[in-house]
């Protein structure tokens, strides 16, 4: 395997582990990771040794999605974020989203700790979601001015009741891991002690599985991920690049910085 920065990648036994590693930032979007990532996931994609992988963070958290502070960064310039940037994150976004839903192999993502905004949206796009009952899930998008456009609104959707998406999605409120599993947005939840064995065992348990009919099985489901995506997706990110260009949002980033409550203007 490639050598990376921002991720630990480890294959075993036809079983890839690859684990987010900015705990610092609690494995926020940035610095390189949604490159890397993007580019591991191909890596492992091509790899007839490898059965399933395993997806995970290091230290106190899954993913917290986009850093927040580097958004806070941009905000102070009058200016705010560059079309450059802007660009940037919406295309990596997409590229990890579509990135894993072309690994053939199937991917469980064992999530303990925060998966929000996109974070959130990459855990939901695998195919086995396994959370530690103390888990924290929301798309925290809207919580700082911006639309939940990067694949939010194609997956809380898809895996709970329409209702409780569209309010979780305009509110950005949280879900511990029992009761995102009771929605549907995980398999399972278990003490935060036992998720590590238990992904593992899941993923064990696909990787031991007749590898042609689990990986088409897993192509044709997503067939329905990826209609919706082509639905759904482009409107969404539209929508979220120019959020990212408004006062609210970089309102929301100096207020997160400062901590302190945002004042949104509706500009």
């Amino acid at each position: 395997m490639s050598d990376y920065t921002t991720l630990l990648v480890d294959v075993d036994d036809g079983l890839a582990t690859i684990s987010l590693n900015r705990p610092d930032r609690l494995n926020a979007i940035g610095g390189g990771l949604e490159r890397e990532l993007a580019e591991a996931l191909r890596e492992v994609a091509a790899r007839r040794d490898v059965r399933a992988v395993l997806l995970r963070g290091e230290g106190r958290a899954f993913c917290v999605g986009g850093d927040v502070k580097e958004m806070a960064v941009h905000a102070e310039d009058e200016e705010g974020p560059s079309a450059g940037q802007q660009v940037y994150q919406i295309l990596h976004g997409r590229d990890i989203l579509e990135t894993i839903l072309s690994v053939p192999q199937p991917v469980v993502a064992a999530v303990h700790g925060y998966a929000m905004g996109l974070g959130a949206t990459i855990a939901l796009f695998c195919d086995v979601v396994i959370a530690a009952e103390d888990a924290q899930f929301a798309d925290t998008h809207v919580a700082v001015g911006l639309v939940a456009g990067d694949g939010g609104a194609v997956a809380w959707p898809l895996a709970m009741p329409l209702g409780a998406a569209r309010y979780y999605l305009m509110t950005g409120d949280r879900l511990d891991g029992a009761e995102a599993a009771r929605l549907g947005l995980a398999l399972r939840a278990v003490p935060a002690g036992d998720l590590p064995a238990e992904a593992t065992a899941v993923a064990r348990r696909l990787a031991a599985a007749a590898p042609l009919a689990v990986q088409g099985t897993k192509a044709t489901v997503n067939k329905i991920v990826r209609e919706r995506m082509n639905l759904v997706l482009d409107f969404g990110l539209a929508l979220e690049g120019g959020t990212f260009v408004s006062d609210d949002h970089k309102e929301a980033a100096a207020a997160f910085v400062a901590k302190r409550a945002p004042v949104f203007r509706g500009r």
